[in-house]
């Protein structure tokens, strides 16, 4: 499986209009957009990040704008997405409570964020080794979170789900492994 394309394909069905796309990475999830997306405003502080997404930029079909650095500032004026993506982004952004705000902000009602996070693990056992190993973990990748409870963020930030799926990434130590994928909708 390269780069989690199966998975990536899957968040991604769905999103249309102008999307906002929280750490925007390199690009990996352009591929996957759908025809329906008319735009996609790129969130993403690291230069290098935009640097390597060129290539895949360029192909893309869906117009592409780097249009912010800090998911927890948004740029934009309220209302001003229908849809926003976030991949394997939450367990880095420090204060991911102002983030959540900030995509539920930009989003129309009714609006969707399409995510697939890693984060704390169904198994009290797994949870237990996750807590233990956070601060390790934070500061040698980064400042990513093992056991960030993503449903009960995207919860607490108002957000109501339309689908969710946890489940561990399979040849992953269970660790690492433990896995959200959904559709929330912003009230």
């Amino acid at each position: 499986m390269r780069f989690n394309e199966p998975l990536r394909e899957r968040v991604c069905a769905g999103l249309q209009g102008r999307v906002v796309e929280i750490g925007f990475g390199s690009g990996l999830n352009v591929p996957f957009y759908p025809e329906q997306v008319d735009k996609v405003s790129a969130v993403e502080p690291a230069d290098l990040g935009w640097k390597l997404a060129g290539h895949r930029v360029a192909e893309s079909k869906v117009p592409i704008e780097r249009a912010g650095l800090d998911g927890q500032s948004l740029p934009f004026p309220d209302n001003s997405f229908d849809s926003a993506l976030s991949t394997w982004t939450m367990c880095t952004i420090p204060d991911v409570a102002s983030a959540l705000s900030e995509v539920r902000r930009v989003l129309t009602p009714g609006g969707t964020l399409h995510f697939i996070e890693h984060g704390l693990a169904p198994d009290r056992s797994v949870q237990v080794w996750q807590n233990r190993l956070n601060p390790l973990q934070k500061a040698i990748c980064g400042g990513c979170h093992l056991n960030r409870n993503i449903p009960a963020l995207l919860t607490t930030a108002g957000f109501e789900f339309r689908d969710l799926d946890a489940f561990y990434s399979e040849d992953t130590p269970r660790l690492f492994a433990a896995q959200n994928l959904g559709v929330a909708v912003a009230p």
